[in-house]
């Protein structure tokens, strides 16, 4: 069993993406990469890292906007370093697939994916929610966020915004703290970290379109090709991946995360797992 061979003969692909998907195509949260726009903040809390940064109690609504608007800039509104969503686009765009992830940074999207075919399940570094969640709405942060870099003192060089040689500001202007328009309460981002979570209107539209591709692909040379998923969530890809599997006897899954690819021994016969850097397994370099 191989990765483009399975691909070939599958009726359906149903694609897990986890984290390591999004670290195999360089979106790292540690490193060179986290010290080039946060090693203010790591000098003055200690921070080490973007996951951990991210649940600092900083002091005050000007700060912790200072760190937030500068990783979701660099996580959504910056491309990848490496191909590796491209490359896998080309291995399905012209299969039957749709898509389900825990990742918040719209590379499928970016990528070619088909909007339709996609399932974000915890949220969008790209949208804003109230903080009350009875708000069942969400809000683009483009603008905001980028006039956020810009009180900084990030500079724009060929539409990118680039850290400058002189130091960081690491506090927004009060007057750029968002608000959210309906309720007149501080925004929060729309990521699933605790129950006060947003399932919009848009959330709920794909729920129903990847359970409507599961039902109608419950038989028949389905392969579930899963990606870089840990066991931080594993009820939400993982398992019921292995279940659909073990269901369907002409079904196939893929596991592909270095170091973390395994199979339970009831479906080991249709599985393959690959303990293998994403990129290099799906054909790049």
């Amino acid at each position: 069993m191989n990765i483009q061979e399975e691909i070939n003969k599958a009726d359906a692909v149903v694609i897990g993406a986890g984290a390591g998907l999004s670290t195999a195509a360089g979106f790292t949260y540690s490193g060179l990469r986290f010290y080039k726009y946060f090693s203010d903040f790591a000098k003055k809390y200690g921070i080490q890292d973007m996951y951990s940064g991210g649940f600092y109690p900083y002091e005050d609504l000007e700060t912790f906007w200072a760190w937030w608007s500068r990783a979701i800039y660099i996580n959504r509104y910056l491309d990848a370093p490496k191909n590796t969503y491209g490359i896998l686009y080309d291995l399905v765009k012209d299969k039957d697939y749709f898509v389900l992830t825990t990742n918040v940074d719209h590379q499928f999207q970016k990528h070619g994916f088909d909007k339709r075919r996609l399932f974000y399940t915890q949220g969008d570094y790209g949208l804003f929610q109230s903080s009350n969640p009875t708000i069942m709405k969400t809000y683009d942060n483009k603008e905001i966020i980028e006039k956020m870099l810009e009180a900084q003192g990030f500079i724009k060089v060929n539409g990118i915004y680039e850290v400058p040689q002189t130091p960081l500001k690491m506090r927004i202007p009060t007057e750029f703290i968002p608000y959210c328009p309906d309720d007149g309460l501080p925004m929060n981002t729309n990521l699933r970290c605790d129950d006060t979570f947003v399932e919009d209107a848009g959330w709920h539209a794909a729920c129903k379109r990847y359970n409507d591709f599961i039902d109608h692909h419950q038989q028949g040379r389905v392969l579930y090709l899963e990606l870089g998923v840990g066991m931080n969530t594993p009820v939400i890809i993982k398992y019921p991946f292995w279940k659909m599997t073990k269901a369907n006897p002409q079904a196939r899954y893929i596991s592909i995360n270095k170091g973390e690819a395994y199979a339970p021994a009831e479906i080991a016969s249709q599985s393959l797992c690959i303990n293998d850097d994403i990129l290099h397994a799906l054909g790049g370099e």
